[in-house]
């Protein structure tokens, strides 16, 4: 009887839930998301979050422990985000801010934001059905039949799952050079060739790899930058040993096994970057190594998620899963594996006190990039570059230009090359129009989307970092909470008197301000 009581409860809690209305709601609570719902809260908007997932965060939450501030210029950081990054450093005992963190401090941050705000969260949320009257979102209901509305809606997820739902106008892959003038658009052969055979035995091409003779320098495809999860590492005596995988199959690391017969001398840190950032001794982040014969980056296994439905993505993130802990119980287990790399591969384990509800692993695939909308104005290279200035700017961007690479090309029986990378220094911070978070007005009137944002793919390079995206999640909050509390579209706000809320709110908008390089005063 207890239990049913309870169900009960439950259920008209849920009903409850479902026919609120809410102001605004922001669908996806990756960090751009989690402050864009803080920002709009703390303007009085009755907010709903939406994660997909059982924790907030995206990658911040899930290994990604810095602001990525040793390539951009980190005094452009400002309002909620900076507060973010501060309230970090205090917990860290720090007296000025810093920018580096653990995931379960992240999360903790990005949960009180939340709760201060008033924000309500709805965790293990899918869209389904978006639905319209005119050009305006009136409702959504999700996967398991919840239906929720709001007067503005914000896609703050990194595959743009609302805004592509939303008939709103999308791409993703890569323009070519000639699209928009871009001289770092479309295929990209940067990198010398790397001598490791990217043939099999009996002479077919390993999975991965495409062949050079069908690209050409410069033009566009439908491919995306590869994708890894950020495991955190640690050699301390509560290291969790990398566990085999479901799936496992050494088979798919036959690259590995070449490279250890013919380099046996190979470490480590020759296959992965391990990051120490300011972390407590003995533990690491990790990321893909750019250069390696073989890392972490599952190359070929995201082509087809930026315009997956959820069933596909699903299977993508579990053979990305797969794959990252297969690499690594190889290198602890496979007899191929030399002694040296062997110990000190079983050094390090999953660290034990992050994702404890998950195995010691990532709750996010690191989705570099998805779709991208192609809204009311389109940022390209030039804008970052040369016309840096915009009348309606609502965020600065700073980060280089970086893409990492996208495809493996087979040059020779014997030689492959990486190709697609781009690593440009900005050198000066640039603005971003308000018009990259809108759509069309013929599409869509109410939705804002500052993550997967309308650029190119050279300007997503720079965008696409957690830091930036929060810096636009912050100014698309304030936008929504004041369409909603004016009844505006998203189109029709006052865009000047967004500029001076923004500036009230501590935000910094244009690259002509002094504060942004006054240290001394940004840290305090």
């Amino acid at each position: 009887m207890k239990h049913l009581l309870i169900l009960v409860f439950a259920l008209l809690s849920w009903t409850g839930m479902a026919q609120e209305k809410y102001d605004v709601i922001v669908y996806g609570g990756t960090p751009g998301g989690v402050i864009a719902a803080a920002a709009a809260g703390r303007e009085g908007a009755k907010v709903l979050l939406i994660e997909q997932t059982n924790h907030v965060g995206g990658l911040n939450t899930s290994g990604i422990g810095t602001a990525e501030s040793e390539h951009m210029i980190e005094e452009t950081i400002s309002g909620l985000p900076l507060e973010f990054y501060q309230r970090m450093s205090k917990f860290y005992g720090k007296d000025k801010v810093e920018f580096y963190f653990e995931s379960h401090v992240a999360e903790k941050t990005f949960n009180d934001l939340l709760s201060e705000a008033g924000v309500k969260v709805l965790y293990g949320g899918f869209v389904q059905k978006v639905n319209k009257k005119g050009n305006a979102i009136q409702s959504i209901k999700l996967t398991d039949g919840k239906d929720f509305t709001a007067k503005v809606f914000l896609d703050c997820t990194y595959e743009g799952d609302l805004m592509s739902r939303s008939g709103v106008s999308y791409t993703w892959g890569r323009e070519s050079k000639q699209q928009y003038g871009e001289s770092y658009a479309g295929v990209r052969f940067m990198d010398e060739p790397i001598e490791a055979s990217p043939y099999d035995d009996s002479g077919k091409l390993l999975p991965g790899f495409v062949e050079r003779s069908t690209l050409t320098e410069g033009q566009a495809d439908k491919r995306v930058m590869n994708y890894n999860f950020r495991v955190v590492m640690s050699t301390l005596d509560n290291r969790v040993p990398f566990p085999k995988p479901e799936q496992y199959n050494p088979d798919r690391f036959v690259l590995l096994k070449r490279l250890l017969k013919n380099k046996p001398e190979t470490k480590f840190r020759d296959l992965i970057d391990l990051y120490k950032w300011n972390y407590p001794t003995g533990k690491f982040e990790t990321n893909n190594k750019q250069k390696s014969v073989i890392s972490l980056g599952h190359f070929g296994g995201n082509v087809d998620y930026p315009d997956a439905d959820y069933a596909a993505q699903k299977a993508i993130y579990e053979d990305h899963k797969n794959w990252t802990l297969g690499f690594l119980y190889f290198l602890a287990n496979d007899p191929s594996v030399p002694k040296a790399l062997h110990d000190e591969v079983n050094q390090y384990g999953l660290t034990a006190d992050e994702f404890k509800d998950n195995g010691h692993f990532p709750y996010y695939l690191y989705v570099r990039e998805a779709r991208r909308m192609k809204g009311a104005l389109i940022q390209t290279q030039k804008d970052i570059l040369e016309t840096r200035a915009k009348p309606d700017a609502i965020a600065l961007g700073s980060h280089w230009i970086d893409s990492h690479h996208v495809q493996r090309v087979a040059v020779s029986k014997t030689h492959f090359v990486n190709e697609g990378r781009i690593w440009h220094t900005t050198a000066a911070p640039y603005e971003f129009s308000y018009r990259t978070l809108t759509p069309k007005a013929s599409e869509c009137t109410n939705l804002l989307v500052p993550v997967c944002l309308s650029v190119s793919h050279v300007a997503f390079c720079s965008a696409r970092v957690e830091s930036t995206w929060m810096q636009l999640g912050n100014s698309a909050g304030i936008a929504a909470a004041m369409a909603a509390k004016q009844q505006k579209t998203v189109q029709a706000i006052d865009v000047k008197a967004l500029q001076a809320r923004l500036k009230e709110k501590g935000v910094i908008i244009s690259i002509d301000a002094q504060v942004w390089n006054d240290k001394e005063t940004r840290k305090k």
